[in-house]
């Protein structure tokens, strides 16, 4: 897990958090991987609930995987899988 990021033993219990919400989900052309950038308008970011850990990141559903995002440049810092 990334600094800040989902912790690896909350990760499946996140996975199935985000799952039940049924966010639509956004299509993205470029591989979905830590480190590519996502456009600043038309993604949906959600607040991860603290009970997942207190984090600066949002998260997102980007070609039906779940993703954290830094919300100051749309950067995918974690693929939640």
């Amino acid at each position: 897990a990334v600094a800040g990021g989902i912790a690896d033993d909350a990760r499946p219990r996140f996975h199935s958090y985000v799952t039940t919400r049924k966010h639509p989900s956004y299509r993205y052309q470029n591989e979905v991987r830590v480190g590519a950038d996502l456009p600043s308008s038309g993604v949906t970011y959600y607040e991860v609930p603290r009970e997942y850990g207190v984090t600066k990141y949002r998260y997102t559903v980007v070609n039906d995987r779940t993703v954290l995002v830094d919300p100051a440049t749309h950067r995918i810092v974690e693929v939640i899988d």
